[in-house]
């Protein structure tokens, strides 16, 4: 958290695949630049259900769609939801971060992503820093789920790396679904989509739109 925290690049690992991640603008920039993003990519922030209550807006459905995901059936997500852009939490971040971080008043936040990102995210709680980011890989390279297999230019940048040998959702071979939990666009088709699907089809009688084409993340 040290790392992070004095403006560095940690690589950490999630159950959907390793993370480049960081506290500071700097930090966030160079991540964004080895990366070779496209403009329109958003910082991702590392959370727990008890963040998302406090940063998000959400209806009760949503609400009740998230913890059905997240704790019902324990999956994890990338959680796109309306945040509270006066949170205190959120005003600390600089306007580059926030913009880069945030699009039209949403906030995307993983959630229950494995017992590393639990804890990291508790450690990110008790010290008011949160801690943002972006799958640890070239853009268009696909999800490094094992840290051998990542591009030089991603390991160099990082001043500490986290090996938990191979990810836990490796043979989906794609990072965490991207859902917007009131709009119910799937901004991304990536790890568990289908069983996500199958529990917004069966418990609250939401149809998703099939997974395309897989394309690289």
């Amino acid at each position: 958290m040290k790392v992070m925290q004095d403006g560095g690049i940690a690589i950490l690992p999630n159950d959907v695949g390793y993370s480049l991640i960081a506290a500071t603008a700097p930090a966030l920039q160079k991540i964004f630049r080895t990366k070779r993003r496209a403009p329109q990519k958003l910082n991702a922030m590392l959370g727990n259900n008890d963040l998302h209550r406090e940063l998000h807006v959400v209806s009760e459905r949503g609400k009740s769609i998230v913890e059905a995901i997240t704790q019902d059936y324990d999956l994890p997500l990338g959680l796109i939801a309306p945040c509270r852009g006066d949170h205190p939490l959120l005003r600390s971040l600089d306007a580059d971060t926030y913009e880069r971080s945030t699009k039209d008043n949403t906030l995307l936040m993983l959630l229950n992503a494995g017992p590393f990102h639990r804890e990291i995210t508790r450690l990110s709680i008790d010290r008011q820093t949160l801690l943002f980011g972006s799958s640890a890989n070239l853009s268009m390279h696909g999800t490094k789920f094992r840290v051998e297999d990542m591009e030089t230019e991603i390991t160099d940048i990082a001043d500490l790396v986290v090996d938990y040998g191979l990810m836990k959702y490796h043979l989906w071979q794609a990072s965490s679904t991207l859902l917007h939990c009131e709009t119910l666009e799937v901004v991304r088709y990536g790890s568990c989509f289908e069983n996500i699907a199958d529990i917004l089809k069966r418990h609250f009688g939401i149809a998703l739109p099939a997974r395309p084409p897989r394309e690289k993340s």
